[in-house]
């Protein structure tokens, strides 16, 4: 089956999915008493410094508090979606529990700071100003719903778009290999094909990520 690749391996009966999880943090260099030791830590460093500054250009000082939490969750996105495109290798991030992990206590965190802080401007969110008076039940519902509904669209665009990726790059490399000896003229064509659809999947991996925690940062600006 196709979507055997996104089972989690197991290895005497035990899920793989926590070393796949912790894997990609023995890529990022140890601690030393320089701040600069070679071309590799002075590039995770300008990364670092440049996905932090995006994230942080549409908070405040207040927010500037969730800088370590939501650079590295960007990081961490980052690696296991590019890992992820190896071959022999799982994805964590094609499965809707852990993103849903990820996206419903992260929501909830950014919720409950505003209701903490500003209670009455975030609850201002649920009924736009000059709303008619026999709409106003209507919008709240709809408001309140479409609140509730961040968390689940945070999980399943991240999981639906990592698990296209996978299937059509399955797809097109099966019809690569049963092409091959056949028609091997179109087989070449299929692997030009292929080799796009992988530039585009890395792209997609790298902007998922980015789309996921800068929506988390909206999200937390809407409530401080």
């Amino acid at each position: 089956s196709f979507f055997d690749q996104f089972t989690s391996p197991c290895l005497l009966g035990i899920p793989l999915i926590l070393p796949s999880l912790l894997f990609p943090t023995l890529l990022l260099p140890k601690p030393g008493n320089r701040w600069i030791t070679n071309r590799l830590s002075t590039l995770q460093l300008w990364l670092i410094h440049l996905i932090t500054k995006q994230l942080m250009i549409p908070l405040n000082k207040t927010g500037h508090k969730w800088a370590m939490l939501l650079t590295s969750l960007m990081i961490l996105l980052l690696t296991v979606n590019l890992l992820g495109l190896l071959p022999y290798t799982f994805t964590p991030t094609t499965q809707l529990s852990m993103n849903m992990a990820l996206a419903f206590p992260l929501w909830l965190a950014t919720l409950l700071t505003g209701l903490r802080n500003q209670p009455s401007i975030t609850l201002g969110h649920l009924l736009p100003e000059g709303t008619p008076t026999p709409l106003i039940p209507a919008l709240i519902l709809i408001e309140t719903t479409s609140l509730l509904i961040r968390p689940l669209a945070l999980g399943v665009r991240l999981t639906a778009n990592l698990t296209a990726g996978h299937l059509l790059i399955q797809l097109i490399s099966t019809a690569t290999t049963a092409l091959l000896p056949i028609m091997p003229t179109i087989s070449i064509l299929t692997v030009s094909v292929l080799l796009l659809l992988t530039v585009l999947e890395v792209a997609v991996a790298m902007i998922q990520a980015y789309v996921f925690v800068l929506l988390l940062s909206l999200y937390l600006q809407e409530n401080i």
